[in-house]
């Protein structure tokens, strides 16, 4: 039987019980990865719009992953998923960069700087209501990598509208475009 694991990548705000996390968690465990949750301590709040905050969080975070993830052999498990929710994306990119995992990617929401970091591999959802992160550089960036890039129109950093049905509906597509890639990635 194959081993899998899938390591969720929380963002400072949004937590690995908050809907994107939530359901995309319960997608893996459908698809049998066993599940952990990155854990990155007590960041410092009031980073939007400070880069020098935001960079220092990011290392923190990646330097506490780094050390609870030590004992963990990624190379024992035949597929590692890497779920990440804004500077989550960071943390897990740069993680799987450092220590060449190999891992599947899904980024909800990735700042701008974690493509100093995101690969060639995995899937991209953005909404073009996101003040963390202009829309035209999440493109570019995407399209100079070959990266699948899910647009939701005026959806926020959430991917979120402010319109209670209308984000259940975002969040259904969101959650199946998560499972077609998840069964893809897991039969290679």
């Amino acid at each position: 039987m194959e081993k899998k694991i899938a390591v969720i990548f929380p963002g400072v705000g949004y937590h690995v019980d908050k809907p994107l996390l939530y359901y995309s968690r319960k997608l893996a465990d459908q698809y049998g990865y066993e599940i952990v949750c990155a854990d990155y301590g007590k960041l410092p709040s009031g980073i939007k719009g400070d880069m020098k905050k935001m960079y220092a969080a990011y290392e923190q975070a990646l330097a506490n992953v780094t050390e609870n993830m030590s004992a963990l052999d990624f190379s024992s498990y035949d597929h590692v998923l890497f779920i990440s929710k804004s500077i989550g994306t960071a943390v897990a990119a740069s993680y799987d960069a450092k220590y060449g995992i190999g891992a599947g990617h899904i980024y909800y929401t990735p700042v701008e700087a974690s493509f100093q970091a995101i690969g060639t591999e995995g899937i991209v959802f953005h909404g073009t209501g996101d003040d963390w992160a202009k829309t035209e550089v999440i493109s570019a960036e995407c399209e100079k990598r070959g990266l699948p890039l899910y647009l939701t129109e005026h959806a926020n950093h959430s991917m979120e509208t402010g319109n209670v049905l209308r984000d259940l509906e975002i969040l259904k597509t969101i959650m199946e475009k998560t499972d077609q890639y998840i069964k893809e990635f897991s039969s290679r």
